[in-house]
């Protein structure tokens, strides 16, 4: 497998996007939730993405948007990929008009991995599932049910990610990228950079150890 990827997640300030990026960080999320304590506006956005190094992507985040507004948003940014994180049907998936699409889908009780199958997106991104909550939650859930999925197809494991639990996670469900947020945050909003350097140091370690497992395989 390739280097798993590290997308931080509410970035809401140049300082946090110059840290992330510093850091090794390969994408940015800026959420356009406006009852997200993470929101920022797209004329904001806009400041902090033309001031990224070209290799790094950015991605916007909406819940429940209406079709034209996301594509706007898209256009206007001229944003890598756009995420959903809402209640969005696989019509209305499939019906975007958009360089790149990531769903992200609430993992609680009763989950199908196979479910995934049904979005017809670029990636699946896997959440924490919580009642009336868009993500954030800063809590995990099963990795077993991730690693079924990561069976199925690339997916971004998010969901609770630490500096303290992300090489487990890594190693456990084998995904194509992670995502953090509240795991690199003083407060909601507030990212801590110190926070932000373990987690790409820690994320560091774990492909290091992918690396060396996959030549410790292929040498057998």
């Amino acid at each position: 497998m390739n280097r798993v990827r590290v997308k931080i997640c509410g970035v809401r300030s140049l300082e946090e996007a110059e840290a992330a990026t510093e850091c090794g960080a390969d994408a940015l999320g800026f959420n356009f939730w406006p009852k997200s304590p993470r929101y920022i506006t797209s004329e904001a956005a806009h400041d902090i993405i033309a001031a990224l190094p070209p290799f790094v992507a950015s991605v916007g985040v909406f819940v429940n948007e209406e079709l034209k507004a996301i594509e706007a948003v898209a256009s206007d940014l001229g944003l890598a990929a756009v995420q959903l994180h809402g209640d969005e049907s696989p019509e209305f998936c499939a019906s975007l008009l958009v360089r790149k699409t990531i769903k992200a889908v609430r993992v609680s009780e009763g989950f199908e991995p196979q479910s995934i199958k049904l979005y017809p997106v670029d990636m699946i991104l896997l959440d924490t599932g919580s009642p009336g909550r868009y993500g954030g939650t800063g809590k995990t859930f099963d990795w077993g049910l991730a690693a079924e999925c990561a069976r199925l197809g690339p997916i971004i494991l998010a969901g609770g990610l630490t500096p303290e639990n992300v090489v487990e996670a890594i190693t456990t469900v084998r995904p194509a990228a992670v995502d953090v947020c509240s795991g690199v945050e003083t407060e909601p909003g507030r990212k801590d950079l110190d926070k932000l350097r373990n987690f790409m140091l820690a994320v560091a370690d774990a492909n290091t150890f992918l690396q060396r497992e996959k030549h410790g395989a292929s040498n057998r």
